[in-house]
């Protein structure tokens, strides 16, 4: 690739193949970025040179898109920096073609006032990387009690409202919730997990639970909650989108409720539709995640929700964990995985499995995730910001900690070879990442 573009001016990214998910743009061709802002991005562009005062970057055939956009990421700042750090996230982030990225409320303080919100944005902009939206928590310190002021939070900054790592598990505050949300058409995030079948588990229950020694969690705990709120979202008639679903009953039953006019979405992660409990193998902590890994058949489940649609989004579910919390007995152990720099190869593994085509791959990863929450990314068109991803979607690697940029190496994908690669990352015209392939 050719050389960083640290003070943008007009840069041309000629020789790329386009892939717009958002208007299902697929073809060789040329895009123009002046500042910030994409000016022009078609097939044909600079067909006859590059004028002299736009700097040229060739693309040698590699595939363009918008830059990656992850709703669901954890980050340990504020409170939890030994784990993970909005810089050292920024950089893992720009290192998978993540260039906008919404992180949880779960930090130390909560992000449940205007004052939090603005703090993240602020120190996320200081660093200058991927570009930083918040949750905002639905009740007040996560509490599952008070709700908090939505409105406000919405006006602070908070793109969508969430207790992140813990379900929202009283009824009556998850009907206030999203009755005090439709009113300001907000997005309410569910955890989808009943919690009283979750206490004492520490994986999938079944028969490899048993064959281990350890606890289960059923998978009726996930598709129990699911259930409850589309109900409860059909009683108030607010929007509920339901985080990292893992089972065929609860796809299945988002299926039937949209199918009936529900305002129900959800997303899912790549864990669990590329791993599945055996994973786990002999009490393997990376493998460890909430929810947990599942069985086969519901593997297979969650890549047919993708496929019909069902499922609208894919998330990394990142959730940095140190090493002294992972190296634990797997019952003692922390879950949660890190994802942000597997999020594109692990996605793409759906297109050369021959589940589904490119664009709709990179759709999940970018127009429909900046869609669902109203995000000013995820598109290649005339004056959206210049937040690209240029990538082979066919270079293979494999996945190990000294790849990995998060501070933080937990990543269940560990030692997995897979296919796809970053090779250069544009935020706001900016060249953040740029692969080095030296020794």
């Amino acid at each position: 690739m050719a050389g960083r573009d640290d003070t943008p001016g007009m840069i041309a990214y000629t020789n790329a193949r386009l892939l717009d998910p958002a208007s299902g743009l697929d073809a060789p061709g040329a895009v123009l970025t002046e500042g910030e802002t994409i000016v022009e991005a078609q097939p044909g562009l600079f067909e006859n040179g590059v004028p002299k005062n736009v700097r040229n970057v060739d693309c040698f055939g590699a595939c363009l898109s918008p830059g990656l956009v992850d709703i669901r990421m954890h980050t340990g700042e504020p409170g939890e920096e030994h784990k993970e750090t909005l810089a050292t996230a920024g950089r893992a982030a720009v290192a998978g073609g993540v260039t906008t990225m919404v992180c949880l409320p779960n930090t130390e303080p909560v992000i449940d006032d205007m004052s939090t919100v603005e703090f993240v944005a602020r120190r996320a902009r200081k660093h200058g990387l991927a570009k930083v939206y918040c949750y905002g928590a639905i009740s007040r310190g996560l509490s599952g009690k008070q709700i908090t002021e939505m409105g406000m939070l919405a006006e602070a900054g908070a793109v969508a409202f969430t207790d992140g790592l813990k379900a929202l598990v009283d009824a009556q505050v998850m009907s206030r919730a999203l009755s005090y949300a439709g009113t300001f058409d907000l997005l309410i995030v569910q955890h989808p997990e009943e919690p009283s079948l979750t206490e004492d588990g520490v994986m999938n229950a079944g028969e490899t639970a048993t064959r281990l020694g350890l606890a289960g969690i059923p998978l009726e705990a996930e598709v129990i909650m699911v259930e409850r709120d589309i109900r409860l979202a059909e009683m108030t008639g607010g929007r509920i989108h339901f985080a990292h679903i893992s089972t065929a009953a609860a796809v299945d039953v988002i299926r039937q409720a949209r199918a009936r006019g529900v305002k129900v979405t959800c997303d899912t992660a790549p864990p669990y539709f590329a791993l599945n409990e055996l994973a786990v193998g002999d009490y393997r902590t990376f493998a460890k995640l909430a929810p947990p890994l599942r069985i086969e058949s519901d593997r297979q489940a969650v890549v047919a929700g993708l496929v019909d649609g069902t499922i609208d989004v894919v998330a990394s579910d990142h959730l940095p964990q140190d090493e002294e919390a992972k190296r634990l007995p797997f019952s003692e152990a922390a879950s949660g995985g890190i994802g942000l720099e597997t999020l594109l190869p692990v996605t793409l593994e759906l297109v050369h499995n021959g589940h589904i085509d490119l664009l709709t791959a990179l759709g999940l990863i970018t127009s429909k995730p900046a869609e669902l929450l109203n995000l000013r990314a995820g598109r290649l068109e005339s004056g959206a910001p210049a937040d690209l991803m240029i990538f082979d979607p066919d270079k293979g690697w494999k996945v190990t900690d000294n790849k990995l940029h998060s501070k933080s190496k937990n990543s269940p994908f560990d030692g997995r070879p897979v296919q796809g690669q970053v090779l250069r990352t544009v935020i706001d015209g900016r060249t953040v990442f740029e692969l080095d392939e030296r020794p």
